[in-house]
């Protein structure tokens, strides 16, 4: 399963626990790893030309 179909379900209101059970593979560990690394890949530098 991909990192955005975790988090397409996360934005669809699926809870960590509702992914989990219908997901036995994955663990709450990684469902929250998922949303670490779309937090890190949100966070980035912005360069302003003068």
């Amino acid at each position: 399963m991909r990192v955005s179909d975790v988090l397409s379900l996360l934005a669809a209101g699926a809870s960590e626990q509702e992914i989990v059970e219908d997901y036995p593979y994955l663990t709450s560990e990684d469902v929250r790893a998922c949303l670490h690394y779309a937090a890190a890949q949100a966070d980035h530098t912005i360069v302003r030309a003068s």
